[in-house]
This record gives C-alpha cells, structure tokens and sequence, in this order.
C-alpha cells in the first residue's frame, strides 16, 4: 500500500487517469480505491483534488465516447464482445437492455455504479441512434457523478482513510494474499452460480439446419421471438416469428395447437431467454417446445452467408 501512495505523490493524476481509463474500457482493475485514496492524500495537501477529480472525468469521457462511437457503427456485435468477457453473460444482455429501455440514456447519470451495465450503457446508446450531444450530456453527468463520490468520500474519511492504509501495510504480504483470495472467491462464485443457472436450462435445442427443414417440408412451425424490446429495434426479427412480448402467454398459448412444433429465439448468450419461455411451453403441454440454437446470431449468420 505504500506503493501505492507513492505512485500517487510521484505520478499524481497521471495514475489516476490510467488506472480509471483501464477499468472503463473493461479490464477488472477496480478505480474507486484509487479515487478514494487520491481524496485522502488530497486532504493533506499532497496532491490537488481538483486535478484528481479533471484526471478521472477525462479518463470517464474518453473511454465512454470510444464505446458510444463503436456501438455507433458495430452495434450488438460490440455488447455480445462484453457480455462474454463479462462475469455473468447469460443475464449481461436482458439486464443492460431492460435497464436502458426503462430509462434510456438517462441512465447514464448512475451506470457508473452498477457493475456490468457501466461498459455496456455506453455502446448501447450508440447502438440506439443516441445523438453524440445528448450522449455526451449525460455520460459527462454521470462521471462527475461518480468520481466525485469517489474523491470526496477520500477527502471526507481521510482520517479512516489513512488509518487503514498503515493497517494494511502492517500487514505487509497478508493483505495483498487476501485481497486476491477474496477475487479469487467472487469469481468462483459466479462460476457456479453460471453452471446452476445452466443446469436448470434442459430445455431441448433446435438447429437451423432443422429448422429450415421444418420450413421446407411445409410443418409450418410456429417461430417465436423472445427478444427484449430494445433488441427489437437492434435487428431485425425472423420472417414470420410472433412476438413473444405482443401479447399475455396465456393468450398466445391458447391460439396455438399444442401438437405444433414450437422454435423459440432470442440473441443472448447460452439462449437463455429462449429456454425460458420454452420451458414455458412445455409446462404447458407443448411438447414440441425448442429453443434454437443459437439464436438471431445463427439465422444471420447463415443468412448472410448464403446470400438469401
């Protein structure tokens, strides 16, 4: 830790900028202890807090722009990207997507203290056709927000502040084994909750390949989209799908005859929206309940590459 404090008084607002810039372009290198121990050396005149606090706003801005920008021209392709390097994909996508479609890119202003949905808000919003203005509006909103929070709340405990960072560095090696054994413990953690989460999927998979022979042989399977709303207006659904969110399940489940083979769709990873409302189905006595494998990605995929 006393490393640490000296980076801060050698390098000042250099470290502080890299650090933060690191972790909002995605890297698991947390910046808020940084922040907090940067308001405390600025409490004792160490180093400028006005600095720290411009340092981690510039670091905020051009980080959140770079992503607006690809979400701008990539679109899903950039969330799919950080949702699979992130700790919990399969509910990465339904979450960011139902969060911004709640409060569109209002919510911006606290995206920063929510993990997961602070790297995906921003290319989600340029993926919408958020304009740069209001983008910037609020993104520059939300960073002052949140690295205010940060260095002010070094500069308000910096008593307790400085008090802990002599314990931990007492504590020499102790500190650092513990610290990293408590990472290593949350990402075990997420890892089996993953693997029980997709234990509880035995929801039977369709391919493309026989889902087009279903279409050509004249089955005539009922196609349904289970996409979120705002991944509707990402892409384009599947000719022909009725739209899972267009009406109550009860009432789209009375329509259909249950002898009907039923393909559910979605864009997530591991399907998993799809297996859920497949899963539905089956509870329902739809035994020809699937979910295609995957996905929208899968039909334009081979879409695209057949040139149909």
């Amino acid at each position: 830790m006393s490393q640490l404090v000296l980076l801060i008084q050698q390098y000042g607002v250099l470290i502080v900028f890299a650090v933060v810039l690191v972790e909002q372009i995605g890297l698991p290198i947390p910046a808020m202890p940084l922040l907090i121990v940067a308001g405390a050396l600025a409490a004792g005149g160490e180093i400028s807090w006005a600095a720290c606090l411009a340092a981690s706003l510039a670091a905020c801005m051009l980080s959140d722009f770079f992503w607006f920008r690809a979400g701008r021209f990539y679109g899903k392709r950039v969330l799919r990207l950080l949702c699979k390097i992130s700790l919990s994909p399969d509910v990465c996508v339904s979450q960011t997507e139902d969060k911004f479609r709640l409060y569109g890119v209002k919510s911006l202003i606290v995206a920063k203290f929510i993990p997961g949905f602070n790297a995906v808000g921003p290319p989600l919003a340029g993926a919408m056709g958020t304009s740069a203005p209001r983008f910037l509006a609020f993104s520059f909103t939300g960073s002052l927000l949140w690295s205010s929070v940060g260095v002010g709340a070094g500069m308000l405990f910096h008593n307790s502040v400085d008090r802990l960072l002599a314990s931990l560095e007492t504590m020499g090696g102790a500190a650092l084994s513990t610290l990293a054994g408590l990472l290593v413990l949350l990402v075990l953690y997420k890892y089996v909750e993953r693997r029980r989460f997709l234990r509880l999927q035995p929801v039977e998979r369709i391919e493309l390949q026989e889902l087009h022979a279903l279409l050509d042989g004249g089955h005539a399977p009922v196609i349904i989209d289970a996409r979120s709303l705002t991944a509707q207006q990402l892409e384009a659904a599947i000719p022909g799908a009725l739209n899972y969110l267009d009406c109550t399940t009860g009432e789209l489940m009375t329509a259909l005859d249950k002898d009907s083979h039923i393909v559910v769709y979605c864009s997530c990873p591991n399907d998993v929206t799809a297996t859920q409302v497949a899963r539905q189905f089956l509870a329902n006595s739809f035994h020809r309940a699937r979910a295609l494998h995957g996905g929208l990605d899968a039909w334009n995929a081979h879409h695209k590459a057949t040139g149909t």
